[in-house]
């Protein structure tokens, strides 16, 4: 990767909720990049960097919900799905009744679907 970016890349962005990816996102930094976590990695699994890699001023980030201001955000994003902008209905991988939230947690727990969402009907 280091090569097809000539050094690394400056921000990376990882929203996977896996240890490989957030490893990953950081590995292909140059120096004074920046990775931010987006998805989130499983309560008690820890990510490993190499210390020394830090001497090249590389950060890593967490990021919540995008780090937005929900009263004026979230009305936005709504108007835009409205719209027709924001096309939400291609990220969702699975949809499940109520009764199968205990299979959406663990298909959540494994990292087999990317979104999922519980319909109530």
């Amino acid at each position: 990767m280091k090569d097809l970016t000539r050094g690394g890349v400056d921000y990376s962005f990882k929203a996977i909720g896996k240890k490989e990816t957030a490893e990953l996102a950081f590995g292909i930094l140059r120096a004074g990049g920046t990775a931010t976590i987006i998805g989130m990695i499983p309560q008690g699994t820890k990510i490993e960097l190499d210390g020394s890699a830090f001497l090249r001023e590389r950060r890593i980030q967490g990021s919540s919900m995008g780090s937005n201001h929900f009263r004026v955000d979230m009305p936005r994003y709504v108007d835009f799905y409205l719209q027709g902008r924001l096309k939400l209905d291609e990220l969702v991988t699975r949809r499940l009744k109520l009764e199968e939230v205990n299979e959406a947690f663990q298909y959540m727990k494994e990292g087999s679907v990317a979104r999922s969402v519980l319909v109530f009907e």
